[in-house]
């Protein structure tokens, strides 16, 4: 046989490059589906929502899950349910287009290859979302990838499943939603008050350890990074510039209005409630 009539094995790669981002709202919906679940249901699968930034990142910012019903061999999915979803979603907001899937459990199964596929008939490159609602392990608990054909000569035989860098990036406040979310035990859930003692701690240990690296490099116990010393420049150039008196006073302003509210929700269920009650009295009486 000559050399260019052999059939070899060979990989077909479209996304040596790609990246994934997931906002904070995909995993508690992921997780909220997961709960809800039916108790014949082992694991939850749903759409991704998002779309493609100009350097090629997936940014996943929504999703909802599809009913659904596996075997060792096969999976069904409720090809219409989606569809329904897809189109009350982009009604909404028509900038999120599909751009994959997502399944929970501790990675990819014998049956993510045939999800897979009929997303690949949505979106040319979906990624597939695994999210371990356990929570056993945060270094792996939330894993992107993407599938590669193996194809030998025209014929596609099998697929492998790469995983790609994921980005979860989110705010303070909503760090600390995801921070309570993977605790087992959780006895009760922070005021708001409660909220922002725990990210002026934060804010304090962080300035402390600004502290230690810049007296360190005054010092000569530390190499000086020029990035790191922009950095801090820029944190510092973003703070307003106001007298303490007049910053306590801001701050002091905005916890009064805050509290205020809270007061005010307070007395309007009191109201309902007491409304409640008396209607139900009166339909007795």
């Amino acid at each position: 046989m000559a050399a260019g009539d052999r059939t070899v094995l060979q990989f077909s790669s479209s996304s040596q490059s790609l990246s994934a981002k997931v906002h904070p709202l995909v995993i508690f919906n992921i997780c909220d589906c997961f709960v809800r679940r039916s108790d014949q249901a082992e694991r939850v699968i749903g759409t991704l929502l998002g779309s493609i930034l100009p350097d090629g990142t997936v940014d996943v910012r929504n999703s909802y899950a599809v009913p659904h019903n596996e075997s060792l061999d096969q999976v069904a999915l409720d090809i219409e349910y989606h569809h329904n979803m897809l189109i009350s979603h982009q009604k909404v907001n028509p900038k999120e287009v599909i751009v994959g899937w997502y399944s929970t459990g501790l990675g990819v199964t014998g049956g993510s290859a045939l999800i897979h596929e009929f997303y690949s008939r949505e979106v040319p490159t979906p990624i597939h979302l695994t999210v371990d609602t356990g929570f056993t392990n945060e270094e792996t608990t939330i894993k992107a990838y993407v599938s590669n054909n193996l194809s030998l000569g025209d014929r596609q035989i099998a697929a492998q499943f790469q995983e790609i860098p994921l980005d979860l990036r989110m705010a303070e406040a909503e760090r600390i939603g995801f921070d309570i979310l993977k605790a087992t035990n959780v006895e009760k859930i922070p005021t708001d008050l409660e909220g922002m003692e725990a990210s002026m701690e934060h804010l304090l240990a962080l300035i402390d350890d600004i502290y230690k690296y810049v007296d360190d490099v005054v010092e000569g116990r530390v190499a000086p990074d020029n990035n790191i010393g922009r950095f801090i420049s820029e944190a510092i150039g973003c703070l307003p510039k106001l007298p303490p008196s007049a910053f306590d006073k801001l701050v002091n302003d905005r916890l009064q209005d805050h509290l205020l509210l809270l007061y005010l929700s307070s007395i309007t269920r009191t109201q309902l409630s007491l409304a409640e009650k008396l209607n139900t009295a009166a339909q007795i009486l």
